[in-house]
């Protein structure tokens, strides 16, 4: 398939280029992935509360996000993000999702609320996993 003719992930990214594309869902991961983190870090008693989850976790978690968050942000900075790199946020995703669900199920205790939060975070990441390695995958054909 050739760059220029549209697909539905490059139609989704409103790119024509794969390269473009990449960078966009990475660019979103950053940017959703920084938000949470700085929200954990920030007001790790009030969610800890509206969650039921230690504030004590909530700030370590938030700790890595945002480190997270700044490597996939500079990853989405480069014209042609490496593919290795890519790979690794794809697996570190889909890590992150499987860890989530598993952790609902056997360690942790969540108020309705956030349960709903624990399952919703894990499919956007999940979510954001697929359109990255379908991105990296365009840009190899």
């Amino acid at each position: 398939m050739s760059a220029t003719q549209p697909t539905p992930l490059t139609a989704l990214a409103r790119t024509a280029e794969p390269h473009t594309a990449l960078r966009r869902f990475l660019a979103l991961d950053a940017v959703v992935t920084g938000a949470n983190g700085l929200a954990y870090l920030a007001a790790s008693g009030p969610l800890g509360r509206l969650l039921g989850v230690d504030p004590g976790l909530l700030l370590g978690l938030g700790a890595f996000l945002a480190v997270f968050a700044a490597g996939v942000g500079l990853l989405s900075s480069r014209a042609r993000p490496a593919a290795l790199p890519v790979r690794a946020v794809v697996e570190a995703n889909l890590t992150w999702a499987v860890v989530s669900c598993v952790a609902l199920a056997l360690w942790l205790s969540p108020t309705a609320v956030g349960a709903v939060w624990t399952v919703l975070q894990a499919v956007t990441v999940a979510g954001f996993a697929a359109l990255q390695h379908l991105a990296l995958k365009a840009c190899r054909d």
